[in-house]
């Protein structure tokens, strides 16, 4: 038996009598995606995991896909000595070499890797190592957000796509081998529709991304700013937000499909070590 604890905000919950260690049965797993879908993001704490145990576990929600490459994406998550299915999150630096990507710094309201055409659906993050305060990871209800859009917003909206930047990481520093754009036009990274219904649920919901570098195809640039302001200022309302304060052993999974994260900044002097997972995107829109 498994208690699945509401966070009493416009998403999430905890999941508690579970151990990720353990093989999940076919109920199991149904029960949990059933929680997810319903809040978006679950919390499972207390849990003692190895690289191949989150791996398994990730396997048992959909199809593992592996890691950003590193020749691609600057080195991101491709530092340390670990599976091609982790992307390492860290600010350790040894022997001068850093071992995980992001840093100590605030990362952005973003959605992971949506700069490919096929994003994942699902990202997992474990906590292995935390600092004594900061480093909080905020999400949004990206439903909660379109639905209370009135109608001629909504009518501005539908049917129209943006470009996801692929030349900044969400803590702000530029890819390796890319230059600062200076016309968002021509902007590199995939371009999905600002709406999209989610294939499990069937909802709607603003799929956003991330803002830099951001445009709407096929209007004025000047318009196309000033509509990806107003939406990420509607995305981002308190009462569609949810923050998580991290302890050791946690896992934490959410859809990447209807939610965006942000990450707070903490004391670089602290060390802050997570193994991500993700599950592979199903390309629907």
């Amino acid at each position: 038996m498994i208690d699945i604890i509401p966070s009493g905000a416009s998403l999430g919950a905890q999941v508690r009598g579970l151990d990720l260690g353990k093989p999940l049965d076919a109920a199991m797993r149904d029960t949990l995606l059933t929680a997810w879908h319903r809040h978006q993001v679950l919390v499972f704490r207390d849990q003692d995991l190895d690289d191949d145990a989150l791996i398994a576990f990730t396997g048992a929600i959909g199809e593992v896909q592996m890691a950003p490459d590193s020749d691609v994406t600057a080195g991101f998550g491709g530092f340390a000595d670990v599976s091609p299915a982790i992307t390492t999150i860290s600010n350790i630096v040894k022997d001068g070499r850093k071992i995980g990507a992001l840093g100590h710094a605030e990362a952005d309201w973003h959605t992971d890797m949506s700069y490919l055409d096929t994003p994942p659906s699902a990202s997992i993050l474990y906590a292995i190592q935390v600092p004594a305060s900061g480093g909080n990871t905020a999400f949004c209800d990206m439903y909660a957000a379109y639905k209370a859009l009135d109608d001629d917003m909504k009518a501005r909206i539908t049917g129209r796509r943006a470009i996801h930047d692929f030349t900044y990481t969400s803590a702000g520093v530029l890819r390796v081998g890319h230059k600062e754009i200076t016309d968002v036009r021509d902007t590199p990274g995939a371009r999905h529709p600002l709406v999209r219904t989610h294939p499990d649920t069937g909802r709607k919901c603003l799929y956003l991304g991330r803002r830099i570098n951001g445009y709407i195809l096929d209007l004025p640039v000047a318009e196309s700013e000033a509509l990806l302001d107003l939406l990420w200022a509607a995305a981002t309302r308190p009462e569609f937000v949810w923050e998580h304060t991290w302890q050791r052993g946690d896992v934490v999974m959410w859809d990447n499909r209807c939610v965006m994260h942000h990450r707070d900044a903490f004391d670089p002097a602290e060390t802050r070590l997570m193994h991500r997972t993700q599950i592979r995107g199903d390309g629907h829109s």
